[in-house]
């Protein structure tokens, strides 16, 4: 589903974030090493390959709602956002801390004249984020911080399950102005 905000095209779809040939960068729902593992991290690192983690070992650890950049490497993309969402219960404020995400990542985007950005569900996995609320957090940083954004003209939602698609559409059915 695509829908515009403003100039900016929003889209959500189920997939693999591992492969988004049309986007300029990915964001990797990372751990605090930004090492390889399980879910988003770890398809990232094993398609971009062992560059990736050789210059992350340099940038970690990284905090909850920070974020940093790499190369793709070996992924369709120029760019990798790595970003540490809360652990659901145990860091706090949650809320705050995966706007942080959001903010720092699109932030970073912008910072480097990236266009186009695919974001996974951050803390949602392993995290025990829930997702109804997660989208909250999602949209309603999303919608606050495009307005500022001069390079950034396309986010795409990459979801891996089609209960979060069904939340992500219902999202943007209510924020459609095309």
């Amino acid at each position: 589903m695509i829908c515009t905000f403003l100039d900016y095209k929003l889209e959500v779809e189920k997939g693999d974030i591992a492969n988004q040939p049309d986007l300029d960068v990915v964001v990797n729902a990372a751990n605090a090493e930004l090492a390889p593992g399980g879910g988003v991290a770890g398809a990232l690192h094993s398609k971009a390959g062992p560059e990736l983690y050789r210059e992350c070992k340099q940038l970690a650890p990284i905090k909850p709602g920070e974020a940093v950049i790499t190369k793709a490497y070996n992924l369709p993309n120029k760019n990798i956002i790595h970003c540490l969402g809360p652990v659901y219960g145990k860091d706090k404020p949650e809320d705050e801390l995966l706007a942080s995400c959001y903010r720092n990542s699109l932030q970073l985007a912008e910072e480097n004249s990236l266009s186009s950005i695919g974001f996974p569900g951050i803390s949602t996995g392993i995290f025990g984020y829930p997702p109804e609320l997660a989208v909250e957090v999602v949209f309603n940083t999303v919608l606050a911080v495009l307005p500022g954004m001069k390079h950034l003209k396309t986010l795409k939602f990459v979801v891996f399950n089609d209960d979060d698609l069904h939340l992500y559409e219902s999202k943007l059915k209510d924020i459609r102005t095309d």
